[in-house]
């Protein structure tokens, strides 16, 4: 009999590949999203076009937060659903909490009581802030997240590994480094700064284009739970502006922008680790943590 998984923000860029991944190599797949108005829900039902014509694939749109979640049958939950980015959380913190704390909290309550044993959480690089040392390894401490999204990033990393804890449950909490790819999410640079050399209009970049950090393409985040392959590596920001002009034909103009928003930009610009950990301890190597078996 095939597994049944649940994922949580099976419409999100991460999430559909997911799905469509698992269904590919015979799981029956349980897929939910809220369609958060982060960005345009008509881009989400895009990313859901060929899973919802799966027969192993059943949508049901809901709120982690709020909603009851359908785990009849269910074995593994990945929950991936999250209201994402660092800068627009510092403009509604509580919508963070609420999102990716309360819901996550949620999530793992509902699988606690079905007696699922085993859950996937995403997290982000994030959590590590601006004092953590780079290259950054899951066993470095992550304690000064300098952003709500990251605090309620490390929030939920913290209750999972309570509920390990507590109740003998496998966790992997999964922080993923800028995935990027088809379906990336429209706020994000590389799909940003494609957009607007294709235009023909300038690029804003936040500080002195010596910020780096790694990327992990989207098909690696999904093999590898979260581990980069051949498709990530370090790249600065003034080499997204020079790559993505090369890419897209036009010449590259670029305006420099004050980067405010209390060290935002620093908390998002310095990663290198690619790990997983469950229940805040090294997890297992087993089966890839993004894809149980």
């Amino acid at each position: 009999m095939s597994p049944r998984v649940l994922v949580t923000g099976a419409a999100g860029f991460i999430g559909s590949h997911v799905c469509e991944a698992l269904v590919g190599r015979g799981d029956e797949v349980v897929g939910v999203d809220n369609f958060d108005p982060f960005y345009a829900r008509a881009m989400k039902e895009r990313n859901l076009d060929g899973l919802r014509r799966q027969p192993r694939f059943r949508f049901l749109e809901a709120d982690v937060a709020r909603d009851p979640l359908p785990l009849d049958g269910v074995t593994v939950v990945l929950h991936l659903a999250a209201k994402p980015g660092v800068r627009p959380s510092l403009e509604n913190p509580a919508s963070y909490s609420e999102a990716n704390v309360t819901g996550t909290v949620r999530v793992l309550e509902a699988a606690r009581r079905a007696a699922i044993g085993r859950v996937v959480f995403g997290s982000s690089s994030s959590v590590y802030g601006d004092a953590t040392p780079a290259p950054f390894a899951e066993e470095t401490a992550a304690v000064w997240p300098i952003s709500p999204y990251a605090a309620s990033k490390r929030a939920g990393e913290l209750m999972a590994h309570a509920f390990a804890h507590l109740y003998g449950m496998h966790i992997a909490c999964l922080r993923f480094f800028t995935v990027y790819g088809p379906r990336q999410r429209p706020d994000l640079a590389i799909h940003r700064f494609t957009d607007l050399i294709a235009r023909g209009s300038p690029v804003r970049m936040h500080g002195d284009g010596s910020a780096e950090r790694d990327y992990t393409y989207i098909t690696d985040c999904v093999g590898g739970g979260g581990g980069g392959g051949g498709g990530g590596g370090d790249c600065r920001s003034d080499q997204h502006r020079r790559r993505g002009a090369g890419a897209a034909g036009p010449p590259d103009r670029v305006g420099r922008a004050n980067s405010g928003a209390g060290g935002a930009d620093r908390a998002t610009s310095r990663s290198a680790g690619r790990r997983a950990v469950d229940g805040g301890r090294p997890a297992p190597r087993r089966a890839p943590a993004g894809l149980p078996a």
